[in-house]
């Protein structure tokens, strides 16, 4: 065992697999073809987070390429902020920080597949209750009306990485009862099984401290800074539809925006 956690590989890199092959006369260079083979084994766990990578050496041999070509597709994986490197040391794994683009609205499990990550849910809950007063308001409901929260744990390469608890009008909440939640984003659902058109979402961005429940469900200490996500999702037509509190891990997720300048 290394120190700071690290942990040094103990087998050669694996030949590569047949789907694996790179291909010398394919038009994308080789040292893309090589980031996207160690990527795909960062992902799905075959490399482990603070786990050290092969030797350059050993991958110049796995792959039969030079070192320039290894340490360019290295560098990429780095820039990307899926491994580091230590000096003397060699080149290690990091915890895969996974990122969601708030220019975009997408449901997280929509955003992560097409990110190639692996992600799933599990329902924690899911009840009829009287809305809180800003529940009602955000979702402009009347005074007797109820809503329907869902509470679900969502996993990313099969870690605990956020707890969303959504509101919705009782009426979509019995549909969505019957549907899978695990597998399935609640947007998806909406618009291609319900026929529903979304528009726009609302989203304010905080954080807060995991009290011992958050703490337990997402695997992390007591007292870890959490980013809480507040987001109101609204139809084609203007209509709020889903309200959302979003608690996501703060050492594992984070999101991105691009912001153009406003003509002075």
């Amino acid at each position: 065992m290394a120190s700071n956690g690290l942990r040094a590989v103990v087998t050669n890199l694996p030949l590569p697999r047949p789907a694996d092959e790179i291909q010398p006369s394919s038009p994308t260079p080789l040292y893309e073809q090589i980031k996207e083979i160690l990527r795909a084994r960062v992902l799905d766990g075959t490399y482990k987070p603070h786990e050290q990578m092969p030797s350059e050496s050993e991958m110049m041999t796995a792959f039969s390429v030079s070192r320039i070509t290894v340490r360019q597709a290295l560098n990429d994986l780095q820039n990307e902020g899926l491994v580091f490197r230590i000096h003397g040391k060699g080149t290690f794994v990091a915890k895969p920080k996974a990122f969601q683009d708030l220019g975009k609205l997408q449901g997280f499990g929509e955003a992560m597949r097409q990110m190639g990550y692996e992600t799933f849910a599990r329902v924690v809950s899911m009840r009829t209750v009287v809305p809180s007063a800003q529940v009602q308001e955000r979702l402009q409901l009347n005074k007797r009306a109820r809503v329907t929260e869902l509470q679900r744990l969502r996993f990313l390469n099969r870690e605990p990485i956020s707890l969303d608890i959504t509101y919705l009008p009782v009426a979509i909440g019995a549909r969505l009862a019957k549907e899978d939640l695990a597998s399935r984003d609640v947007f998806v659902i909406l618009e291609n099984d319900y026929g529903m058109s979304l528009g726009h979402a609302d989203l304010q961005i905080g954080s807060t401290l995991a009290d011992e429940r958050l703490a337990g469900q997402l695997q992390v200490e007591e007292g870890s800074p959490v980013l809480v996500i507040e987001r109101t999702t609204h139809t084609s037509d203007g209509t709020p539809i889903d309200y959302e509190h979003l608690y996501y891990r703060g050492d594992a997720f984070q999101y991105k925006v691009r912001v153009d300048r406003a003509p002075i």
